[in-house]
């Protein structure tokens, strides 16, 4: 074709209009059309971008390729609705735009060419709880913090029970020993013995008997004893009175031994979940301590023979404790000796006790320390439930605004 030659008759005019400009690539044409889009455009027998399909036997028709509109498959595909009725295009780009951010993404079919969003991890945190179970969760844990748990109360009672026994226990042991008896035997002012026993005599005799005690000896420890004449040393009765003391002895010890085990427990769970509760429980016990030996000691003051007497009655039999001036028993251990015990006991465990009360006496900076501990506790417990109740409204203003653009982009 030459420029004479002439213009065929059903040559169409080029479209020349600049608004219809789709800004495409000029070979997009070449690429194959999308399956969803020119299956849709085939059943309604039309083709994207409005222009009718080519009829078979015209001249419009012969030889176009069903995607040569020059649209993409992508805004084909988005053209058309859910049902599959095609939705026809404006003429501009401002219109084809808005019409397809029109289109909602939940409409489009779940097949191909359509997105699947998953919710981010932290979408959770941009929920804040309703405020009525904010409301209750804050009751709860004011209730909790206001109210004192159960168990450290009672750990603190029960050392306070504990300490006194175990003081008593400890004096006893004390004097039940040869040193408190060497003490006695060679201390001045200290009666002899009438019947002939030297300071010599009455130690060896005497450590028999202190040794029997506390060993687990049976009765024949002390029956099969003789003096220097070859006579036994304690008589039937006295034997069997120094079991009787031997069971009572022992099972002091044990007790005592268990209560301080315990005493321990209860120490070791006061200072992990109490500030504070060793002190109070050692300082009621110390107290009540005061309060017993106190009393005791008065009662002693006032009548020894009577006291003595009504020991002796709680823990033995009638008739099995008294015993003549001349036996072995009396001379070994005089009525000195037992006021003297007594004295020491009741100042060992007085000593102890007061050392105790002095040592845990609630002072203005033991209290404040314990209630500063106190109140970090309860800020550190407050803060962490308020930031598990605010969620991301706790958050910096930075890190929401990552949050709500990740989940916007994903």
């Amino acid at each position: 074709m030459t420029e004479k030659t002439p213009t065929p008759p059903n040559r169409q005019d080029p479209h020349l209009d600049p608004a219809d400009d789709t800004a495409e690539p000029a070979f997009d044409w070449m690429k194959p059309a999308g399956t969803g889009a020119g299956t849709a455009a085939k059943a309604q027998g039309t083709t994207p971008a409005g222009h009718t399909s080519p009829v078979p036997g015209t001249d419009a028709g012969k030889g176009q390729p069903a995607a040569s509109a020059g649209i993409p498959a992508s805004r084909a595909g988005s053209a058309v609705s859910q049902a599959g009725t095609p939705v026809s295009q404006a003429g501009s780009r401002a219109d084809r735009k808005a019409a397809e951010s029109a289109v909602e993404p939940a409409a489009e079919p779940q097949g191909r060419g359509t997105h699947f969003r998953e919710p981010l991890p932290t979408s959770a945190l941009q929920v804040r709880p309703p405020q009525d179970e904010v409301e209750r969760r804050n009751a709860e844990r004011e209730l909790a913090n206001n109210t004192k748990p159960v168990l450290p109360r009672v750990m603190q009672v029960l050392l306070a029970v504990f300490y006194p026994l175990v003081l008593l226990v400890l004096a006893v042991r004390a004097v039940a020993s040869p040193l408190f008896l060497w003490v006695e035997y060679n201390r001045p002012g200290f009666p002899g013995d009438g019947y002939g026993f030297s300071a010599d005599d009455r130690m060896t005799y005497g450590s028999y008997a202190v040794d029997y005690l506390s060993n687990w000896s049976g009765p024949r420890y002390l029956g099969e004893l003789v003096n220097r004449s070859g006579d036994a040393l304690f008589q039937e009765g006295e034997v069997s009175h120094m079991a009787d003391v031997k069971l009572v002895i022992l099972s002091t010890f044990g007790g005592g031994a268990l209560l301080i085990l315990l005493g321990i427990i209860a120490i070791i769970y006061l200072r992990r979940r109490s500030t504070g509760g060793v002190r109070r429980g050692l300082f009621a016990g110390s107290v009540a301590t005061l309060v017993i030996i106190l009393g005791l000691g008065t009662l002693a003051a006032l009548g020894w023979q009577q006291f003595f007497t009504e020991f002796h009655r709680i823990f033995f039999a009638n008739g099995t404790w008294t015993f003549a001036l001349d036996d072995t028993l009396i001379r070994l251990f005089p009525g000195q000796f037992w006021v003297d015990s007594g004295i020491v006991i009741g100042a060992l465990v007085l000593i102890a006790s007061v050392a105790t009360l002095i040592l845990t006496w609630p002072t203005r900076k033991r209290r404040g320390l314990a209630r500063k501990t106190n109140d970090k506790d309860t800020d550190a417990q407050d803060a962490s439930a308020t930031d598990s109740d605010a969620g991301t409204t706790d958050l910096p203003d930075a890190a929401q605004r990552r949050t709500r653009g990740n989940s916007a982009t994903v």
